[in-house]
This record gives C-alpha cells, structure tokens and sequence, in this order.
C-alpha cells in the first residue's frame, strides 16, 4: 500500500511539474500595479494581442514586450461591448505565466462591475436613471455636482433626471467613478437614401476591406450601446469608408465634424467618389461656404468661433438646422472643448468618433468616453502593416549639434526660447538637402513650426510652402499638384498635419514641431502610411538638435509611434552619407 501511495504522488508531482512548464510557456506576466508584459518572441503572442487590446490599454509595444495596462476606463470599453470580468481573469487565467495577483483580480472585478450598476433609459418623455442598488441612488443623491441634474425621487432605485442634461449628467457621473450605461435610446433622424458604389465614378472598383466591415459590425452590433462610439484606426487607413459605411447603414441625414476646409472638401469628395449622394445633397458649412444639406460637412474651427469672449458660439445652432440621425466626429481626439459642451446637449444623435489615437494632451479621455461613445474597435498599427493595408515605415532621428555662438545664446535663454532656438538650429539645413537628394525620385513632405525657417527651406529647395496664410484655393491647388507628381517636394507649417489626403507621398522630413505633442508625431507619419502601389517603403526623419530642448521633446513626441511598435532608429548628422550609402546599396532597400 505504502509502495502505491508513493507511486501515486510520483505521479502527481510529474504532472504538476508537466503543467508548470506548459505555464511557464505562456506569454503574459501581470503585475500587481495593474500592468501587463506581453513576451514578443512567444508562440501564442498573436493570441495574447488579440485578447488583451480588448480590456486593457497599450501602452508601448518595442521589440521584445509589449506593455498594457488595465484601467478602469480599458475595463469599462470593454464591459460597454459585453465582455465582463469573469472573461477577462478566465483569458489572462488562461495566458499568465505566474498566478494572477489578487489585488489586480479584486480590481478587474469592483471596476468592471460599476458599468451597468446605472443605467439611463426613457419612459415616455421622462428620463430615468435606475439602478438596483438603492444604497447607490442615495448616494447620487446626496452629491452636490449632481443636484442640477436631478428632478426628482420617483423611488428608492430610481431617479427622474433632466433630459436636457443627459451628457452632463453622465460626465459628472464617470468622474465620480460611476459610468452610465446609457439605454435611453436615440432619435432617428430625417431619412435619406444612401448606398455606397460597387465602382466609383472612375471606374476603379470599390468595396469594404476586411477590418472596415468589422469596425462597422462591431460599432453597430456590440452591447446595447450600439448607436454611439469611437473607431481607432491608423492615419492611412480608410477611417474616412467607415463613416460612409455606416452612413449607408443608418439611411439618415448626417452633420460631419472635421478639422479644416482642407478636410471638409476630401470628405465631400469621398462622399461623391463612394456613395450615389449628388453635389446637391451635400454641403460644405465652412468659413467660406455656409451650405445646410442632408449631408453637410463642417470644422471644429467654424463651431467654436465667436466675435468676442463674451458672445455664445453662433454656429453651434448648426447642431439643430436639421434632424440628423448621425454625427460623425472626425479626429475625435482633437475635438475642442467647447465642442463637448454641444455634444453633451445633443446625446439623443447618433455619435461615431474616428481618430488614429485616443490619447489627448488634455487628458480628457473620459468625456470622450462618455459623451461621443465608448471604444467600439481598434487595430494595432503594425498590424495593418503586416497585411499591406497601410505601407511599411521606417523612422529615422537625425541628431545635429548646435553651433558654439547659438550654444551661448541657447545658454542664456528661457525656456521656450531655447526650444526655438534648438529648433531652428541652421545645421539642420545640409541634413535636409541630403535626404532631399536621396529620396530624388520620390515624394517628399519637409513638415516644421516655425515659418522663418520654412520659409529658408522652401528657398534652399525651390518648393512650395504651404503655411495658414496660403488661400485654400491655392493649397488645394498644391495639394492637387503634388498627388500628380508634378511637384516632388511641398514644404508645410502644421496646417498639413491633420486629415490632408496625400496618397503618394512616402518622404517625411520633420525639422520642428509642437513641443512634445504625441499626437502630432503620428499625424505626420499618418501622412505618408497610405499604401504604395509600387511598394515603396515609407521613410520618416526626426532632425533634432542634440543636448537640447529639441531632442527631449522629440522623445516625448515619439513616444506613441513607439507604443505602436515603431522604432527609431538613432544616427548622428556625421553618419547620415555613410548609412544611407550602405543601405542604398542592400538588396532590401
């Protein structure tokens, strides 16, 4: 007996050991302050990707681990399209290679949970917010910020709130820790027949990718918040199909939010190049086109402009010139501020966000999740680079040194003076026309901040400068020029960096920029990720001045294309002849 006895632990002990090493096999680590380590090289790392973007925030993606961090806004995305806290240990059960800590699973637990514990929802023309923890409703009602939202008591789970102040009630409540499940619906709109081409008017053949169609199933069909939420999608990537996209799929009359006249005009073309709209259903409402169609195409700029401080935004009625079904915000992570006091008027309309990045410089990601809609969909960069949906980048920081007699003016300088002058630092002139001279045959964007230094450069290369003092029609014009191949090189202020479609261009050369903007840095790459018929990579240049203001906010302005899997790769102004002379010579390039 005693001989079987030991033969059975034996046999216990090889199969716990068998089952440690298949563990120790897993590509996941979490940590105990909420973070996750995601092993590059490991067999099941297409798994662990696919699992963990849908509750869990990247945060950098190098070469060998990914970083993630879950938040209680990663968990409320994800609890938003149904995924609940009993999923999320299961996978990370399923994936972690060490026991999940207890801290982080009592946390996924409490967090997840509070999506839901209140829920928005209509009967008749009251508005309600329920909830089946009475304790919960008390305390509701007992926070001031929450008093001019609240009528009335109509039972000890349920309270009668204002229908005017629905998006200001739910932003006062996520800050509070309690985001709302909103089920109190949405107003149809005026209908309008839309259908996207099977061929565009050019006889090109037009259909949905593959991740498009997803973007839309998953906007439309995830939990019960379906008529409202943001798709990420790199710069490059057809954001701009999936508005028309739904738009075929809601049949309304719809009001769309972009960043300039520029941008406004492509959306107007799309529309016309991608769906049977007519010029005559389609207006521009702009600061030089005031047109009121059942599509219309408008500007943040326009919105929020204003005679005085002390006047109200005049074009903020817009919002209500007609019954739209749908709005669409276009880089929703620029939206401004006065914007969201609108949108928080107006939550009975449909609400589609598009942005290549969730991340704002103000930090107010939240009233982006309560107020447009919760992340519905996203795809990592690199990925859609892997399948050829958006070109291959390589990215490049050129460092320059600073000449002795501005090194002593540098020295003595304030702050934002001394990022000026590093920026400026005339040594970055040679660097420019080297890489201007490589990339010869292809199209390049030189992109900067300070217009005497553009100016200079526009001069040394014989090219266009695009600046906000260049009239739209003459900047379209350029635009038209340089997406011919009749201009080879445009050199722009950061009036080019958002939503201007340049197809062809596949050469940034970044010689300023705004201080440590991240979003700026992927809006410039974003300019030169469409896919290239011809295969040619997308090549990227930081020219920074070294020991200096300039290259620490650089490294901040790289941070999120490096959360994104792109690497820069680091070479001093001397090495530049030599490394692009070697690579030009590799088969690979």
């Amino acid at each position: 007996m005693d001989i079987e006895f030991e033969i059975f632990k034996l046999a216990c002990l090889s199969f716990r050991e068998a089952a440690m090493r298949d563990h120790h096999a897993n590509p996941v680590i979490v940590q105990s302050d909420r973070t996750i380590l995601l092993e590059v090289q490991n067999p099941r790392f297409a798994e662990g990707q696919a699992a963990l973007v849908r509750f869990a925030e990247l945060v950098k993606s190098p070469e060998h681990v990914h970083t993630y961090r879950i938040t209680p806004l990663s968990l409320w995305n994800a609890a938003s399209s149904g995924l609940g806290s009993g999923e999320i240990l299961a996978t990370l059960q399923a994936l972690s290679r060490y026991p999940v800590p207890d801290n982080v699973q009592a946390d996924i637990k409490d967090y997840s949970s509070r999506y839901g514990r209140l829920k928005l929802f209509r009967e008749g023309e009251a508005l309600l917010l329920r909830s089946e923890d009475p304790y919960l409703i008390l305390e509701i009602l007992n926070q001031k910020a929450l008093e001019p939202y609240i009528l009335s008591r109509a039972d000890s789970q349920t309270l009668a709130v204002s229908p005017w102040h629905r998006g200001r009630l739910k932003q006062a409540l996520v800050k509070l820790g309690w985001p709302v499940q909103d089920l109190a619906g949405y107003t149809p709109g005026t209908p309008l027949s839309i259908s996207l081409r099977e061929q565009t008017p050019r006889g090109v053949p037009f259909r949905l990718r593959p991740y498009q169609e997803e973007a839309l199933i998953a906007f439309r069909d995830q939990g019960t918040n379906g008529g409202s939420g943001v798709i990420a999608l790199p710069c490059g990537s057809g954001k701009t199909i999936i508005g028309l996209g739904l738009m075929a799929q809601l049949q309304t009359e719809t009001l769309i939010l972009s960043t300039n006249i520029i941008a406004v005009r492509q959306w107007i073309d799309e529309i016309l190049d991608k769906t049977n709209l007519t010029r005559e259903q389609v207006g521009e409402y702009s600061g030089e086109v005031k047109e009121i169609k059942p599509v219309t195409v408008t500007t943040y700029q326009i919105l929020t402009h204003r005679g005085s401080k002390e006047e109200d935004f005049p074009h903020f009625s817009l919002f209500n010139q007609k019954n739209w079904g749908l709005i669409i915000y276009d880089e929703v992570h620029l939206l401004p501020a006065p914007v969201f006091r609108i949108t928080a008027e107006i939550q009975s309309k449909q609400r589609l966000g598009l942005t290549a990045t969730l991340v704002r410089e103000d930090g107010r990601e939240d009233d982006v999740f309560t107020l447009i809609g919760p992340k519905k969909y996203d795809a990592p960069w690199k990925v859609l680079e892997k399948e050829a949906w958006i070109a291959t980048a390589v990215c490049y920081e050129i460092r320059v040194n600073l000449d002795p007699r501005l090194r002593l003016e540098y020295a003595v300088a304030g702050e934002r003076s001394k990022f000026r002058i590093a920026s400026e630092n005339p040594g970055k002139l040679p660097i420019i026309q080297a890489l201007v001279e490589k990339h010869a045959d292809e199209q390049v964007l030189v992109i900067g901040q300070y217009l005497d230094q553009l100016q200079q450069v526009a001069r040394m290369l014989g090219a266009p400068l695009i600046t906000g003092k260049v009239s739209n029609r003459e900047r379209e014009e350029l635009y038209r020029r340089f997406k011919s191949g009749d201009l080879r090189r445009l050199v722009v202020s950061k009036v080019a960096n958002f939503a201007v479609d340049l197809p062809d261009a596949s050469v940034a050369i970044q010689i300023s920029g705004t201080f440590g903007s991240r979003q700026e840095e992927a809006q410039r790459l974003g300019r030169i990720l469409r896919p290239k018929s011809y295969g040619t990579l997308a090549s990227f240049y930081s020219i920074v001045t070294r020991d200096t203001k300039d290259q620490t906010f650089a490294a901040n302005r790289q941070l999120f294309l490096t959360e994104q899997g792109y690497r820069y790769t680091i070479l001093d102004s001397s090495q530049v002849q030599t490394v692009f002379a070697d690579a030009a010579e590799s088969p690979g390039r």
